[in-house]
């Protein structure tokens, strides 16, 4: 999850190795979203992986997870029209050029977030690149994989959705023109780094940053097959629900798909979404998923594995003004000062 600790030019910091190897207990670590270009960044004190500096200030980071025996993969990152203005003189891009609702936060302050670029097929297959040369530097950057942020409204989602994409060309249309973008980036990074590192984050269903689409089935469950036949290592899914608690889980009517995913995804499946150990168990025992993958609770309880494995009590009492520390003097308050249940 996005903790807003690097610097302003997305240079990771050395705290980020402290609140990595706090969290090792998880096994396999998916970290907060980095972006792949300064195209696609839009958050305020987010990492990057798109140059020297960056790829040599995650290697420290890398190095302490792996020291703890844990495993950990970079979560590729292109915000898309979700950029806040003043993060970088970028201009933001979407596939059509449409505003985004909601409130931004740079640097300035919070503002309305601008109507994006339409991109054009050369800057399409730009980012295509893009995605392959993040994918090489954070294999450089000692990552043991990568995930695609492929959800939560973000670039490759607006290309997914049918309120987002309104191209008339071969890359919006059709569900299946609408997941080419997703196939070419898959493959560009599979060419880069080899299947077995690739995973792919999704949120099927429900609405998220003014990303929705009328009949999602026929989008993502296309998508889950066509990772499939590309032989991706794992799949998330980030669903939504009627009870969701957080904006970003998504409150929604839509059905879970995860059940009709699961019929043509046949490689590791996690679930994501307001899971706690009680409801995870149950969902793993059903066959629902071979994972779930937990975010907000690892934020206040850094042995969260440990605490569910020794029923040991779980602190909810998040502090949600120091989720993101870009205005904050002390960086550590609400990042790397959470107590163990046991001590270290």
């Amino acid at each position: 999850m996005t903790r807003g600790r690097a610097t302003r030019e997305g240079i990771p910091t050395p705290i980020m190795a402290q609140y990595y190897a706090q969290r090792c207990d998880a096994g396999l670590i998916i970290s907060e979203g980095v972006a792949i270009s300064p195209q696609g960044y839009g958050w305020i004190n987010s990492p990057g992986i798109w140059n020297d500096a960056q790829v040599e200030a995650w290697k420290p980071i890398t190095k302490a997870v792996h020291d703890h025996g844990s495993t950990i993969v970079a979560q590729l990152w292109h915000m898309g029209r979700m950029l806040s203005p003043g993060v970088t003189n970028v201009p933001s891009v979407a596939p059509s050029a449409i505003q985004p609702p909601g409130v931004a936060h740079g640097p300035h302050g919070k503002s309305d977030y601008p109507t994006p670029e339409a991109l054009t097929i050369p800057q399409i297959h730009q980012i295509v690149k893009d995605y392959g040369i993040a994918a090489k530097n954070a294999v450089k950057a000692g990552f043991d994989g990568i995930q695609l942020h492929a959800a939560n409204g973000y670039l490759v989602d607006q290309f997914l959705r049918d309120s987002t994409n309104k191209r008339k060309d071969e890359y919006g249309g059709s569900p299946q023109k609408r997941l080419r973008f997703l196939k070419e980036v898959v493959e560009e990074m599979i060419a880069a780094i080899g299947a077995e590192r690739v995973s792919v984050r999704f949120s099927p269903n429900g609405e998220i940053q003014g990303c929705v689409d009328s009949h999602p089935e026929e989008v993502f469950i296309p998508a889950a097959a066509l990772l499939q036949k590309l032989n991706v290592a794992w799949l998330e899914l980030r669903e939504g629900s009627d009870d969701a608690s957080f904006d970003m889980a998504g409150q929604t009517h839509q059905k879970k798909l995860s059940p009709e995913i699961r019929k043509v995804f046949h490689n590791p499946l996690v679930l994501n979404g307001d899971y706690d150990k009680e409801s995870g168990e149950e969902a793993l025992k059903l066959g629902k998923a071979d994972a779930i993958a937990y975010g907000r609770l690892y934020i206040n309880n850094p042995d969260l594995a440990t605490r569910f494995k020794e029923n040991l009590p779980i602190d909810t009492d998040i502090q949600p003004t120091s989720f993101y520390a870009a205005y904050q003097e002390d960086k550590t308050s609400g990042y790397t000062d959470y107590p163990f249940a046991t001590k270290k």
